[in-house]
């Protein structure tokens, strides 16, 4: 699936989350919410990948949650709202899993939030970076 023709597509480092998405992401979102019910919880710590082959997930994106990769599996449809169903069961908190997507320590990110978030610059359309053509 081509998301290059999207309105959305040229924000650097931004995966947009909208139906195409829903729909690579569905199976794999469907597993994190399995990991509400506590016994679920359990057999996927006994066994990880044998937990994992019970749902019809690609091998990418089962790779991604045994490695807890959580930019490549919101990269394959993950949806954070779910995700923090994996990272929970890990006993991790939300900034803790965010902030692995980060170059921060879990400490660093909560700070940086704290102060205002990650600056706008270099962040924004691809187009808005662009300098401005004189009149």
């Amino acid at each position: 699936m081509n998301n290059n023709n999207k309105p959305y597509s040229n924000i650097p480092g931004t995966t947009v989350f909208d139906g195409d998405m829903a729909r690579i992401g569905f199976h794999l979102n469907q597993f994190c919410m399995s990991l509400m019910q506590a016994s679920n919880r359990d057999a996927f710590r006994q066994d990880e990948r044998g937990y994992v082959d019970k749902w019809p997930m690609t091998e990418a994106q089962k790779k991604a949650v045994l490695a807890r990769d959580f930019t490549q599996l919101i990269a394959l449809g993950g949806n954070i709202y779910y995700l923090v169903k994996l990272s929970s069961s890990d006993g991790l908190s939300v900034a803790a899993a965010v902030s692995t997507m980060t170059n921060l320590s879990p400490e660093d990110y909560m700070a940086m939030m704290r102060n205002g978030g990650r600056s706008p610059d270099g962040n924004r359309y691809v187009e808005n970076d662009k300098p401005k053509e004189k009149p």
